[in-house]
């Protein structure tokens, strides 16, 4: 049986922020809510009740708006030859993500870090999260 939800604890907010944030990076010109919505109620163990978590769909908003600036910041971190271009969907979201989060809230630079890397556990393989780790200390920790 299905459990009811209307609140996500941290993780699970980056967790439907990063996957949303995917959604988009495949579709850019889908509707944030309705993507959202189809994440939170993509977990056959959640049974999304009530408005979307405004956290979230704050932080996604903010991504988005920033892409270019965040992208911009990646490409600096990138071997000689590389593009933004040639990176996959999720490496993309999860450093545009945890950037966005370690230069602009509140989250500690080491904990969108982490969250990150957790969430690469979660969705990516060793070399990309080699390759993530490696681009967000450079990122979040190098002064500015």
């Amino acid at each position: 049986m299905a459990n009811s939800m209307t609140t996500l604890n941290r993780h699970q907010a980056r967790q439907a922020a990063f996957q949303t944030l995917y959604s988009l990076g495949i579709n850019p010109d889908a509707d944030i809510d309705t993507v959202l919505r189809q994440v939170l109620s993509g977990d056959p163990e959640v049974l999304w009740e009530g408005d979307l978590p405004q956290d979230v769909v704050t932080l996604v908003t903010a991504v988005r708006d920033h892409q270019d600036e965040l992208d911009l910041q990646i490409s600096d971190y990138l071997a000689d030859g590389w593009t933004i271009d040639r990176l996959n969907v999720v490496d993309l979201a999860l450093m545009r993500l945890a950037i966005y989060e370690g230069q602009s809230t509140e989250t500690p630079k080491n904990v969108a870090i982490n969250e990150a890397l957790q969430l690469a556990h979660e969705f990516t393989n060793d070399d990309s999260r080699k390759f993530i780790n490696a681009v967000l200390n450079k990122a979040l920790t190098e002064e500015q």
